[in-house]
């Protein structure tokens, strides 16, 4: 614990760490992209409402917006998005979130062209360039077909660079989701992935490939990997026709390949015969993860030998070259420990990097030296490393005899000491997915609470990535058991340590982890308080009220709907208010199609008539996760100051106070 030169209590330490600088000044980054010697990033502005803009980098080092104020680069599509751009000899392709159109943009253009008529009903995602035929192809989502079928349908859609707007013509369709489209380098071939409900995509996807006739149409069309019980992520081609891809049929997500001739060989038979890839790599590491939007990558092809990898061992990401022929691996010297959206380009890496004591940002890599260069930080603070708490990565154990996994903030903070004998109250936080994971990059929100005296425990629960297939499965019909058995055991596990005090434990997640949240101050005693962020109160109403992508995930994780009705009541914590002793804060957006308000509205009803304190916090405008600053700032600072009424300590800070309905005196500070 933190050893200062002044004494005052855990929770009430000044922090130069304000909500606002996390707030205005922290960018969301990603979806990194070569288009020869340019690089491209997509960049989410909290001071703009959280528009995303296209960003360039050209060689000598000049940095620009390429969309245009009154754009914002975003996809609606599975609601999440993702992969709502890309660039190609100069010029950037992209979807606009107002309508959902796609444009095209040279960077001295002064107004972007429309591409598409999407009117109301139509979305656009994963787009890939086919530069043989003048033409986009990409993921076509029609809501149209809501009212007569019950569900949008997805296609793989081709649309025409050198005519008049269109809706797209489609090449593949029949499978509820796809993603991933990609052309091989000789615009001879396309590969995709394709999967079925009640799969998501870290389920089962198959790989399919197919060759393109005369007249751009998809002929010989082939299954050639994956299953309902495989999950495939990222096929790419490599520089001469090999299909690179990552499954988990091992029980972990690994690399494999088909090479070109075999890819030939496949298209020009029978879909009956059989063709088995080859494993590059067999390890007990995920080279892979849960493919929540478009667009996401972990390895890169370089040249015709080697493949770029970024992979996950025990909540860390480490880089790596592969030689595909033999096997033989190396790992790249680098102070990263988390990677995303992996792209290269002639012996150089771009990709998203973060560690504990580094901030996300966009970083440019020599994959021979290991040198690298800072190309755009998501934040341009950096607190004084006396403010900063480093992750400690722990194991635990939980329910049955299982070990479970999570990564330990200690308070910190150089300028204060708590008074002897005192223990710091403990903030647990439970990520949202469920089939996601934390990661040990450094958070400013994380630093907020550890430089204010807050011990937090960041869960990689049962169900989480990065552990393999077999941990990632925890969750199978038990959803609501699992996550909370080990939020709980994870908490108690500090407490018994005496590392914080198990008098002031509070729990706070977002969407699925808001759930979980919700699971454990209802189902349970362990914790005093929590903040449900955008949190299912109501998993049953769920199945009707979410989105396509996500409308038969209840199928995993609680069982079929109707058949486990029971169940779902059963977990569902709107229906045991009663039990619910403890004080919450909610946080909504309006706007959210995916956990919508009502989900948060019916919750705190239940706790307002049994006369819990609770408040609730909703925005105009929002949606899923919140993305204008001002939002941001005031979840972080009101949250916090709801701890400290609960908790009875004074921040240090002046917070703007709103009212927590109930709370009684024994409550109160």
């Amino acid at each position: 614990m933190s050893r200062g030169s002044q004494t005052a209590p855990y929770g009430s330490w000044q922090s130069p760490i304000k909500a606002e600088a996390i707030a205005s000044s922290t960018l969301k980054l990603g979806w990194t992209r070569y288009d020869g010697t340019d690089l491209y990033w997509l960049e989410g502005r909290p001071t703009e409402g959280g528009r995303l803009v296209v960003v360039k980098r050209s060689p000598d080092g000049q940095i620009a917006d390429i969309t245009p104020p009154g754009f914002n680069t975003r996809t609606l599509v599975h609601e999440y998005g993702g992969g709502a751009y890309t660039a190609h000899d100069g010029v950037t392709y992209f979807s606009n979130l107002a309508d959902q159109n796609l444009y095209s943009v040279r960077a001295n253009d002064a107004k972007p062209q429309v591409l598409t008529t999407a009117g109301e009903s139509l979305r656009y995602a994963d787009l890939a360039i086919d530069p043989h035929r003048q033409r986009i192809i990409c993921i076509r989502e029609d809501h149209s077909y809501v009212k007569t079928a019950g569900e949008a349908q997805a296609a793989i859609v081709s649309i025409a660079l050198d005519r008049e707007p269109s809706a797209g013509e489609p090449l593949v369709v029949g499978a509820n989701f796809y993603s991933t489209p990609r052309i091989s380098p000789d615009g001879s071939k396309l590969a995709w992935l394709s999967w079925n409900h009640p799969n998501m995509p870290w389920d089962g996807t198959r790989l399919e490939v197919a060759e393109f006739d005369d007249n751009g149409a998809l002929r010989n069309r082939r299954s050639i990997a994956g299953g309902d019980a495989e999950s495939i992520f990222q096929p790419e081609w490599g520089a001469y026709g090999t299909l690179y891809f990552v499954s988990d049929k091992s029980g972990w997500w690994n690399p494999y390949m088909f090479p070109a001739a075999q890819i030939k060989e496949i298209v020009g038979t029978p879909e009956s015969a059989r063709h088995q890839p080859r494993q590059l790599i067999d390890l007990p590491r995920d080279f892979g993860t849960p493919q929540w939007v478009f667009g996401m990558s972990t390895y890169a092809p370089d040249g015709a030998g080697s493949l770029l990898c970024t992979f996950c061992q025990s909540g860390i990401w480490r880089l790596a070259r592969l030689d595909v022929q033999s096997g033989d691996w190396r790992l790249i010297d680098v102070p990263f420990t988390e990677f995303s959206f992996v792209v290269a380009n002639k012996g150089r890496l771009a990709t998203c990097a973060a560690s504990p004591t580094e901030q996300a940002a966009i970083v440019e890599i020599d994959t021979v030296s290991g040198a690298y260069d800072i190309v755009r930080k998501s934040n341009p603070y950096k607190p004084d490393e006396k403010y900063i708490s480093v992750p400690e990565p722990i194991e635990f154990p939980s329910a049955g005899g299982r070990t479970a996994h999570a990564f330990f903030y200690r308070p910190k903070n150089d300028d204060f000491q708590a008074p002897q004998g005192q223990l710091p109250p403990l903030l647990l936080k439970c990520h949202g997915g469920p089939t996601g994971a934390t990661t040990s990059a450094l958070s400013l929100g994380v630093q907020y609470w550890t430089s204010r005296g807050f011990a937090v425990i960041d869960v990689n629960y049962g169900g989480s990535s990065g552990y393999g297939r077999k941990y990632r499965d925890l969750l199978e019909l038990n959803w609501g058991v699992v996550d909370v058995q080990d939020c709980e055991n994870a908490a108690r596990y500090l407490a018994n340590n005496g590392l914080v005090d198990p008098q002031r434990m509070a729990i706070t997640g977002g969407s699925a982890g808001g759930y979980t949240v919700l699971c454990v101050l209802t189902f349970g005693d362990v914790f005093q308080a929590g903040a449900s962020h955008f949190g299912v109160s109501n998993v049953e109403t769920l199945v009707a009220d979410t989105h396509k992508f996500e409308s038969r995930y209840g199928d995993k994780l609680t069982g079929p709907y109707p058949e486990s009705k029971q169940v779902y009541f059963d977990r569902s914590p709107i229906n045991f208010a009663d039990k619910l002793q403890c004080p919450v804060i909610f946080f909504q957006g309006l706007e959210d199609k995916v956990v919508p308000p009502s989900q948060a509205e019916s919750m705190v009803n239940a706790l307002r008539r049994k006369k819990v304190p609770v408040s609730y916090i909703a925005y105009e405008g929002e949606q899923h996760g919140f993305r204008k600053a001002e939002n941001i700032k005031r979840t972080l600072d009101a949250e916090f100051y709801f701890y400290s009424r609960i908790f009875k300590f004074a921040p240090a800070d002046k917070i703007e106070p709103f009212e927590i309905e109930n709370l009684e005196p024994a409550h109160a500070k």
